[in-house]
């Protein structure tokens, strides 16, 4: 199987959502077990990452992505 590259930072939409109702997570710390934060209310969970790469359905924001609002 194939590694996805996760990074700290990267915004993720999971296949089932959160009881909160939000399928967003933010990614705070990587590894053999992958930290990801609810950005509905505000949940830390850690996952295996395994199981993180099975279940991530999109990457809503990379976090390397660079903002050029400041390119003026």
């Amino acid at each position: 199987m194939k590694r996805i590259d996760i990074n700290v930072g990267d915004v993720v939409r999971l296949k089932k959502q959160h009881p909160c109702g939000s399928f967003q997570w933010e990614i705070y710390r990587t590894g053999m077990d992958i930290g990801i934060k609810c950005l509905g209310c505000g949940r830390k969970v850690m996952v295996p990452r395994t199981k993180i790469e099975k279940n991530i359905k999109e990457f809503i924001k990379k976090a390397d992505e660079k903002n050029d609002d400041n390119s003026e």
